[in-house]
């Protein structure tokens, strides 16, 4: 079935994503998380990338539905970065502190459920296990693994895409370019947000942040990567 749900938060990725699915498919509905995160502001910018990229090439006409789903309890039992005010740093475990425990794999259950329920076969999630952070539940076998269960548990068969699963920053700019030409990368950057510490008062050439948390050092180095060459 040619239609498609995309996990869309309002950043870098997920803008690449959805755009990735625009130009695949002839039906998008999008679906973003309110899980207490500290980066909040993310979930503000999503209404103008959403109005940015309907007048891009036929995508106006692709777009459908957006579902903002409340997970508020997520933040509440989570002790990370993301969800409270605390440094950024490395754990013992090897993960930075910036990892919310079955962030993703709740996501992806939230996700198959408002699919099963719209008739959607296709679900696009940002996820990468090139990235810097290592998050376990952001890495191939991981999603493979959930999109087995969850067509096992709803008797369906869903297919989740993962475009970026194995390019870097760089690539990431440049899939943006390739799918929507100079009028994406300039969405992305004046309109998406990343920055971990919710900053929109800083403006950079990749975009706005604060230029120091590991997000946006990583948007940083990719773009400066993507315009050198």
């Amino acid at each position: 079935m040619n239609n498609a749900l995309v996990l869309f938060s309002g950043g870098q990725d997920s803008t690449t994503c959805l755009a990735w699915a625009l130009s695949r498919f002839d039906h998008v509905e999008t679906i973003g998380f309110d899980y207490g995160q500290r980066h909040r502001i993310e979930l503000d910018v999503r209404p103008t990338v959403l109005a940015g990229l309907r007048k891009i090439a036929d995508w106006g006409s692709k777009l459908g539905d957006d579902h903002m789903i409340d997970l508020a309890v997520l933040g509440q039992i989570s002790q990370t970065a993301l969800t409270q005010n605390v440094a950024i740093a490395m754990q013992d475990n090897g993960l930075p502190n910036t990892f919310v425990p079955g962030r993703n794999l709740i996501f992806m259950n939230f996700s198959a459920a408002v699919a099963y329920r719209r008739g959607i076969k296709n679900i696009i999630t940002g996820v990468c296990e090139t990235d810097f952070s290592g998050y376990p539940d952001c890495r191939d076998d991981t999603m493979k693994a959930v999109q087995i269960a969850l067509n096992l548990g709803t008797e369906s068969r869903f297919v989740i895409h993962t475009p970026l699963m194995w390019i870097d920053k760089a690539q990431t700019w440049e899939l943006a370019e390739e799918l929507g030409q100079t009028a994406l990368v300039d969405l992305i950057r004046e309109d998406t947000h990343t920055c971990y510490n919710g900053d929109r008062t800083h403006s950079h050439d990749w975009g706005f942040g604060c230029g120091t948390c590991p997000a946006c050092e990583l948007r940083a180095q990719g773009y400066a990567r993507f315009i050198a060459d």
